[in-house]
C-alpha cells in the first residue's frame, strides 16, 4: 500500500507506475478526496477551538450577568456542534473512500525494473544447466502421456473426485511429490529458515495485507457457511499461496531489530480458481486449482532488501542446481511485474517433451516453478507490519519479500520428461532418492479396475 503523504507529494510518479503496470485506476479522484478530507480535517479543528472558545465563555457571561449575551453563546455553541458533526461524517464517507482507493494503487516498480507491456518484454538474465545435459530419448514422451502409461497420475479420477482442474497422484507419482516437498523443506532449513505449518483457510483481511484483495477475489476459493456478507474479516477463503498466511503471522505487530531478517519457509496445498483458464497447458498438471508449493518468506529491514533478494534467488535457484534440472532466471518487466512488486524474478525450468515447440533451441519449453518478489514496504504498510531497532526508537514499516521453493507440480513435470528413459522409465534424480526408500527408477505400476483388461 502506498502512503498518502506519498501519493499526495508524488503523483506523476504513481501515475507513471498505473501506466507501466497497465492498471486502471482515477489518480484524480484520489488526490481531489485526499485534498477535500484535509480541508474537512482543518475546517474541523477550526471549529472544535471556536466552539471551546464559545463554551467556556458561557459560565463567563451568566456570572457577570449577561443572560443574553450567554443565549447568544449557548446557540452558537449549538450551531457549531451540528456543523462539527456534519464536517465529521462528511470527513469519515471521504476516509473510507480514500483507504479503498489507496488499496488499489499498485507498487512503484523499483528503478531498475525494465519498462514493457508484457512478458514478451521480459528479460532473460542467466541460463543454467545446458553445458552437459543428460542424454534424452529421441522422442520424450510428454509427462501427461508418460504419467498415465506408468499409472502414476491420473486425470480422469481426479476430475470424478473434484472436477476438471484437479488429478491424482499415485504410487510413485504421489511418492515423488512427498520427496520433493520434503527434500526442497531440508534444502531451506540449512538456509536458515524456519518451518511453519499454517492453516489453510485465511480470512479477508489476510487476504488484504498481502494485496490479493480487493484485486483478485475472483481467483480465490471462498468456503462458504459462516456469513453471506464477502470481505468481512469472518469469511474463510483457501488460500493461494502460503505468502499470504505467513506474511499475516505478524500483521499489527512490532519487531526489533534482532529479529531480521526473519526467514520463514512452509509447505502447503495451494488454491487459485484461475487455473487452466488462459488457453494454454490444459492437460496435465502444468495449469491446475489445487497444487503443492514450498514457499519462503522473508521480513528485512529496508536498507537490507535488496541484496536480501538476490540472496532469496540465489536460495530458490538451489533446489534446480541440486536436481540438476536445466533452467532460466528471467527479470519481469513492468507489464508482467505484479500489482504487490517493486521487482521481481522467475525461474523457469526447462520440460522438453517434444510436441512443444517454444523454448530453448533444444525444444521443449518453459515452465514457471518460482517468483522471487520484493514488495518493500507495500505489504507491510497494508498489514501494519513494522520494526524498531530499540525499545524506545519510533517504529517503522520493514520489508517484506518472498519466493517459491518450488511449486511441486511443475518439477514433477519437468522430472518426468527430463529424466525419462528409452525405455519409458524415469531416473529418479539422486538427492530425491532417500526420500522415496531408495528407490532409484520408476518403472510404473499396474492398473487397477477394468482399466487393466483394457477397458472391457
Amino acid at each position: 500500500m502506498l502512503s498518502r503523504q506519498f501519493v499526495r507529494e508524488n503523483p506523476e510518479t504513481v501515475r507513471e507506475a498505473l501506466e507501466n503496470k497497465g492498471v486502471d485506476v482515477d489518480l484524480d479522484r484520489i488526490l481531489e478526496v485526499d485534498e477535500e478530507w484535509r480541508e474537512l480535517k482543518r475546517r474541523g479543528d477550526d471549529l472544535r477551538h471556536e466552539r471551546n472558545q464559545v463554551s467556556s465563555r458561557i459560565g463567563d457571561l451568566k456570572a457577570d450577568g449577561e443572560e443574553e449575551a450567554a443565549q447568544e453563546a449557548i446557540e452558537r455553541s449549538g450551531e457549531l456542534k451540528s456543523e462539527l458533526q456534519e464536517v465529521e461524517e462528511r470527513a469519515e464517507t471521504l476516509e473510507t473512500e480514500l483507504e479503498e482507493s489507496l488499496l488499489e494503487l499498485p507498487q512503484i516498480p523499483h528503478e531498475s525494473v525494465p519498462v514493457g507491456e508484457d512478458d514478451s518484454e521480459n528479460e532473460e538474465v542467466r541460463r543454467e544447466g545446458f553445458d552437459d545435459p543428460r542424454e534424452l530419448p529421441e522422442s520424450v514422451e510428454p509427462h501427461y502421456d508418460l504419467g498415465e502409461d506408468l499409472e502414476i497420475l491420473d486425470f480422469e479420477r481426479g476430475a470424478k473426485v473434484a472436477g476438471g482442474g484437479f488429478y491424482v497422484a499415485k504410487g510413485d507419482g504421489a511418492r515423488l511429490e512427498h520427496a520433493l516437498i520434503q527434500f526442497m523443506l531440508e534444502v531451506h532449513r540449512e538456509q536458515g529458515y524456519t518451518d511453519v505449518f499454517p492453516p489453510i483457510p485465511v480470512n479477508s483481511a489476510s487476504m488484504r495485507g498481502t494485496g490479493q484483495f480487493p484485486k483478485f477475489t475472483e481467483d480465490a476459493y471462498r468456503l462458504e457457511g459462516r456469513n453471506e456478507e464477502a470481505y468481512d474479516d469472518e469469511d474463510l477463503w483457501l488460500l493461494p499461496t502460503a505468502e499470504v498466511p505467513v506474511t499475516n503471522l505478524h500483521r499489527e505487530e512490532i519487531l526489533l531489530g534482532e529479529d531480521l531478517p526473519l526467514k520463514y519457509q512452509a509447505y502447503t496445498p495451494n488454491f487459485r480458481q484461475e487455473a487452466g483458464e488462459h488457453g494454454t497447458e490444459t492437460r496435465g498438471i502444468v495449469r491446475v486449482h489445487q497444487f503443492n508449493k514450498v514457499e519462503m518468506v522473508n521480513f528485512v529491514r529496508p536498507e537490507e532488501s535488496y541484496e536480501r533478494f538476490e540472496g532469496l534467488v540465489d536460495e530458490a535457484e538451489e533446489v534446480l542446481r541440486r536436481l540438476e534440472l536445466p533452467y532460466r532466471v528471467l527479470e519481469m518487466c513492468t507489464g508482467d511485474l505484479g500489482f504487490t512488486q517493486a521487482k521481481k524474478y522467475d525461474l523457469e525450468v526447462w520440460a522438453p517433451a517434444d510436441d512443444m515447440e517454444e523454448g530453448p533451441a533444444e525444444g521443449g519449453r518453459w515452465l514457471e516453478v518460482s517468483s522471487v518478489s520484493n514488495f518493500e514496504d507495500f505489504q507491510a504498510r497494508r498489514a501494519g507490519i513494522r520494526f524498531r531497532e530499540e525499545h524506545h526508537e519510533s517504529a517503522e514499516h520493514l520489508h517484506t519479500l518472498n519466493g517459491s521453493g518450488l511449486a511441486v507440480p511443475r518439477i514433477v513435470v519437468a522430472i518426468l520428461e527430463y529424466y525419462q528413459n528409452d525405455d519409458g522409465t524415469v531416473t529418479v534424480p539422486e538427492p530425491l532418492r532417500p526420500y522415496m526408500g531408495g528407490t532409484a527408477v520408476i518403472e510404473g505400476h499396474d492398473a487397477v479396475g477394468e482399466t487393466k483388461l483394457g477397458g472391457e
